[in-house]
């Protein structure tokens, strides 16, 4: 776990290299071409009051403090590169269990839907989730959130749906919802009940998506459990009139939503996303020319998987299209035991350089200022501008672009959450 270095009321940071705001002068997402400025302020500093940003500008133009001030802390980047602490809104980080023994699997010639159909899969980790207890969740999720502090990543969604009862779903929601008030990390909670069918409803679809919308839904939005019902929409999964159902559901009990969709095969779910104004619609490595028009003209974000692809060896979403056509673009990790083991994000801006033709600056406005956009807190995160919570990393280097161009290892240096310099 991460310490904190000092709990001064103000901090100034001064001669940064290159000071990435990603600054949107007030709008909550970047489209199209205003994905490639970054806001950069060469030899830049900015000052931190109270754990929010209170003024942005050259070193030069500075505020004068000394070490002596009081409740004034001066920290000297160095050279190096200050930015918006990363911000990954696709995660399904609690969970119980191991699944290498599919990954050596896939690596004989087994796809990830033939392990599925023979038992293994979301069903794996269910079978392990519903067997730990909620203390023992909340400790490996801790666990996890340190690493992706480490790394740069400051602000975090979890979903469920690895319990696919009522008992277990709430355990976990209930395990997330300790670690938004006792880890550093800033939490958003999902609930993804319909991630997979259960085996108790292997013959009772509809007793399942009733037990969704009448029961869960409705007591989780009660007890503030979840900002977010997401629903997995795709071939072997959930159909689209069952998406209709939960999002109804949803929508009544005053949850946002979120959206798997396109991952195996073209669904068209991505209009019922826009339709009802979900937050992001999230994979999309089968959305068709149809659907990335209606996400142009929408407010959800596109929220793209490199590692997904990567890990898994299938297809990538056409971001240069999805950016091109003016969708809201971001991406995330989706940090999970099946189909990608990773939560780092500098290693999913590479991916989504190398594989997917972004740009570096394309990439790290999809990582910060559109990320938190897709859950619903670009208002006051993602970004380096006056008012906004100050979520800070500081590079290794002097230049943004070796963040994708390094990659392997952990470019960050320090990390800044809320105001306070942390130490790990």
């Amino acid at each position: 776990m991460a310490s904190v270095i000092g709990i001064a009321v103000r901090l100034l940071i001064r001669n940064a290299s290159q000071l990435v705001t990603v600054s949107a002068h007030g709008a909550r997402t970047k489209r199209g071409a205003e994905m490639r400025d970054l806001g950069i302020i060469e030899d830049g500093a900015l000052l931190i009051d109270e754990g929010k940003i209170a003024w942005v500008g050259r070193s030069a133009d500075a505020p004068s403090f000394d070490r002596s001030s009081p409740d004034v802390e001066v920290f000297d980047a160095e050279g190096r590169v200050v930015m918006p602490g990363f911000v990954d809104p696709h995660t399904h980080l609690i969970f119980a269990g191991s699944r290498e023994d599919e990954f050596a699997l896939r690596c004989e010639g087994l796809t990830y839907q033939q392990i599925a159909e023979r038992g293994g899969g979301i069903l794996n980790t269910v079978r392990a989730t519903r067997g730990t207890d909620r203390k023992k969740l909340r400790s490996l999720a801790s666990h996890r959130l340190d690493r992706l502090l480490r790394y740069g990543t400051t602000t975090a969604e979890i979903k469920s749906g690895y319990g696919l009862t009522e008992e277990d779903e709430l355990k976990m929601l209930q395990a997330a919802h300790d670690l938004s008030a006792e880890h550093l990390v800033t939490v958003v909670s999902t609930f993804l009940g319909a991630h997979a069918l259960p085996p108790e409803y292997a013959d009772d679809r509809t007793g399942y998506i009733e037990l969704i919308t009448s029961q869960m839904i409705p007591y989780i939005a009660r007890k503030g459990l979840a900002r977010f019902v997401d629903v997995f929409c795709d071939s072997g999964y959930f159909t689209r009139e069952e998406t209709v159902r939960i999002f109804e559901s949803a929508t009544s009990n005053g949850l946002g939503l979120k959206l798997h969709a396109d991952e195996l095969s073209a669904t068209g779910a991505v209009e019922d996303a826009a339709r009802f104004g979900a937050a992001s619609v999230d994979h999309l490595e089968y959305i068709s020319k149809e659907e990335i028009g209606l996400l142009a003209k929408s407010e959800t974000a596109a929220v793209l998987l490199p590692g997904v692809s990567f890990f898994l060896a299938q297809r990538y979403a056409p971001a240069r299209e999805l950016i091109e056509s003016g969708a809201v673009v971001a991406i995330a990790s989706d940090y999970n035991p099946g189909s990608c083991m990773s939560f780092s994000m500098p290693l999913m801006i590479t991916i989504a350089c190398t594989q997917m033709k972004m740009t570096p600056e394309e990439a790290i406005t999809a990582a910060t200022l559109n990320a938190a956009a897709a859950i619903g807190l670009s208002g006051e995160r993602g970004s380096l501008e006056v008012g906004k919570w100050a979520d800070i990393i500081i590079l290794e280097s002097s230049s943004y672009r070796s963040l994708p161009y390094e990659f392997g290892g952990n470019p960050i240096a320090h990390v800044v959450k809320n105001g306070v310099l942390l130490e790990f």
